[in-house]
């Protein structure tokens, strides 16, 4: 007879789940510490120093008897992770979707994950144009990937220049029967479809009724159906509105385990609110890896 007890599924190993985390900060790193310390690889996906790179002199940090530069900080920490077999990648997410496991896509590949931790800091404010915040959710959207559905073969618009309203463009492309990208004055940096109409104005109003229905340039006026938010690069409350998490005034809602509510997703640093302060995103970073690791050992 067959010997059933060797078909059963091969059980899975540390080394077959993945943490990902976005940002290089002190909130990432620590996060990415505790994970590698408990035998799970790590991906670090991180664009730039962030808010520290403004910090030339840090003089309250625990364990620097000389003041120390932000960007001196950040790049100890990187080493540290590297030492301890993190992946850093310099790059710039610019989407996250759930498919098999989580999708983190950056400018140049895509990247699987088991849990994910947010730690991108602060989040952008939406750009200063008069209407944008009156229209929120009628008509004025921050996620394509969520929202594209409702705007099947209609007209949209996409404010931003960058990598990131590329990606929201192409998402939209999958619904809308036409797309404009505004520009709000500036040049795109990156190469657009020649199917997507480009307006280098400066918007001057978002108007509307009970919706949107109209974009206001400089040079002239525009019917829209819907206009979706992509200026800049995509920050942590773009993360958490793709993921469906809980927002507070712009800051991601996690309990006291850093966790979203979501499976799998821990966000930490100054992206959850609070004291911004670098010894308490370290910390928040410490109980979102601890929490992580809590996660992946339940997958085993």
């Amino acid at each position: 007879m067959e010997n059933l007890s060797n078909t059963s599924e091969k059980k899975l190993d540390k080394k077959d789940l993945k943490a990902v985390v976005i940002g290089k900060g002190p909130a990432g790193i620590s996060a990415a510490i505790y994970l590698l310390r408990a035998g799970f690889p790590v991906d670090i996906i991180g664009k730039d120093y962030g808010a520290l790179d403004k910090a030339d002199k840090v003089e309250n940090y625990y364990g620097f008897a000389q003041p120390v530069s932000g960007r001196e900080l950040i790049d100890e920490g990187v080493k540290q992770a590297k030492r301890l077999g993190a992946n850093v990648i310099e790059d710039e997410v610019v989407g996250i979707s759930f498919e098999d496991k989580l999708a983190i896509s950056t400018k140049s590949r895509k990247f699987k994950a088991d849990a994910l931790i947010i730690a991108t800091g602060t989040s952008r404010p939406a750009p200063n144009i008069k209407g944008i915040k009156e229209y929120e959710g009628r008509g004025i959207s921050y996620c394509a990937v969520c929202d594209a559905f409702f705007y099947r073969g209609k007209k949209v618009a996409v404010i931003g220049d960058s990598d990131y309203a590329l990606h929201e463009a192409m998402e939209l492309s999958q619904a809308a029967s036409q797309i404009i990208l505004l520009t709000n004055g500036k040049k795109p940096q990156v190469s657009f479809p020649q199917n997507i109409k480009i307006e280098e104005a400066k918007i001057l109003e978002i108007k509307g009724d009970d919706k949107v229905n109209k974009v206001v340039l400089a040079d002239k006026e525009i019917d829209i159906d819907g206009i979706f938010v992509a200026s800049g690069v995509a920050g942590s409350a773009d993360f958490a509105r793709k993921l469906g998490l809980q927002l507070n005034n712009n800051k991601i809602v996690v309990d006291e385990n850093q966790f979203t509510g979501n499976p799998g997703i821990f966000a930490a640093g100054d992206c959850t609110g609070g004291l911004l302060q670098i010894s308490v995103a370290v910390g928040e970073g410490a109980v979102a890896g601890t929490s992580a690791v809590k996660y992946l050992r339940t997958l085993l």
